[in-house]
């Protein structure tokens, strides 16, 4: 599913597609820049997004074998939420067992 396909699904649900737009275009955009600042997005049954720190490494290239020097990074990091998990893993359907 790409980004348009899910305001597809959301304006199904909601009946307007300008809104579901906005929507997801809202969430998108709130979480990208709380997690570039540094703060962790926690969505309940869902996941968390955070910001993670790549410390400076050596690596090797693949083909020379040379070592090339990585210079240390942040990324983006999502962890999945133990409903999210348990949903995947049933092939999407809800489990009946009740926490």
């Amino acid at each position: 599913m790409n980004k348009k396909e899910l305001v597809d699904a959301i304006a199904d649900k909601m009946g307007d597609k300008k809104t579901a737009t906005e929507a997801v275009n809202a969430v998108i955009e709130t979480i990208q820049s709380a997690v570039a600042t540094g703060d962790k997005v926690s969505l309940t049954g869902f996941g968390a997004f955070e910001m993670v720190h790549k410390p400076a490494r050596t690596a090797r290239n693949p083909s020379t074998g040379a070592e090339i020097h990585v210079a240390e990074s942040w990324g983006p990091k999502f962890r999945p939420g133990s409903d999210f998990k348990e949903l995947v893993n049933t092939g999407g359907k809800k489990s009946s067992k009740k926490k």
